[in-house]
């Protein structure tokens, strides 16, 4: 992962990470992201306390790549997603764009 904190408040991420499904498929997975919000509210995300998804802006856009055929889909679409982050860590709702 790379995190960069712009001096305007927006945190800019860039991940790449190997998803393995329950099935044992493994899947690369890339995006860049945008997390902001108001400063007391982006201070309690940073502690890992709970805090409203709603009140603070926090969206990726993912790609996604796999040998496996069963997930071979995945490598024709276009996706945005959602995030919060919790005490262990963010959490994603995934759209495929249509």
């Amino acid at each position: 992962d790379w995190l960069l904190q712009r001096s305007d408040g927006v945190l800019v991420l860039v991940v790449r990470i190997i998803l393995q499904t329950d099935d044992g498929a493994f899947i690369f997975m890339a995006y860049r992201g945008l997390r902001h919000g108001p400063a007391d509210v982006m201070a309690r995300v940073s502690r890992g306390e709970p805090v409203e998804p709603g009140s603070y802006y926090f969206r990726i856009a993912p790609i996604f790549g796999t040998a496996a055929p069963a997930y071979a889909w995945l490598n024709q679409l276009m996706a945005v997603g959602t995030g919060q982050r919790d005490s262990t860590g963010p959490v994603y709702q995934v759209h495929e764009v249509l």
